[in-house]
């Protein structure tokens, strides 16, 4: 009897989890979560509960007055991001190039290959490859609080990507790391999987460091700054 009661609060926490990350719930907003129900045509029980996980994930804030908002986006966070996912990443790789099954090369080749062959440079989907293949290597390591760690840090930096999405133009370029590194993770060479693929995130957070950096306004304003749309709920 629990089932359904799970399942719709799982749906609920994917469906509100994306609007956020990827800015369609915009930073510092004011979250109607009975208009939300709606829109998603969910009952008003699961969301509520999805926004309680997303609080943990920190993507959330609810207080105690004023209810529900969508966590800032801050670009102080991507230094802080960009440390974790390096490390774990690189582990991932390393892990991933020691465990690896047919299946998991097959996988790997499979999204490198769409990648070469994909004439399409709508940030979003060139987004959509480079995450599956980093989650493809997530699952190669065989840790799953590893993937799922791996997985929460890259929701909250895709909400900063987000912000210079346009302007992501070297992503088609990611492909040769791809490449290069499942060509080391099928090699069984842990040390060279690990530093491609570290190499590969520290410049993937540079350039956009770099994009934020040239900003005039890093994001839109904080959460903390009650008065219009806490009156939305």
């Amino acid at each position: 009897m629990m089932d359904g009661p799970r399942v719709e609060t799982g749906r609920a926490f994917e469906l509100v989890r994306q609007r956020i990350i990827t800015l369609a719930l915009a930073p510092g907003s004011a979250v109607n979560d009975q208009r939300l129900a709606t829109e998603l045509e969910l009952p008003l029980a699961p969301v509520q509960e999805a926004l309680k996980l997303l609080a943990h994930e920190h993507l959330v804030r609810i207080h105690p007055r004023y209810g529900a908002y969508v966590a800032d986006v801050n670009a102080s966070d991507l230094g802080q991001l960009s440390e974790l996912r390096v490390e774990l990443e690189g582990l991932a790789a390393a892990l991933a190039a020691r465990r690896a099954t047919r299946d998991d090369l097959e996988v790997l080749d499979a999204i490198g290959q769409e990648q070469i062959s994909a004439d399409d440079p709508d940030p979003r989907r060139l987004f959509d490859r480079d995450h599956r293949f980093h989650v493809a290597v997530a699952a190669a390591a065989r840790n799953d609080y590893l993937a799922q760690s791996l997985e929460r840090f890259f929701g909250q930096s895709l909400r900063l990507w987000y912000l210079v999405l346009p302007q992501l133009d070297f992503l088609a370029g990611a492909v040769h790391k791809h490449v290069d590194l499942t060509g080391a993770i099928r090699a069984g060479d842990a040390e060279a999987a690990e530093e491609i693929m570290r190499e590969h995130v520290r410049d993937f957070y540079g350039q956009v460091r770099a994009l934020l950096g040239a900003r005039d306004d890093t994001g839109p304003p904080r959460s903390d700054r009650r008065g219009k749309g806490s009156g939305d709920r």
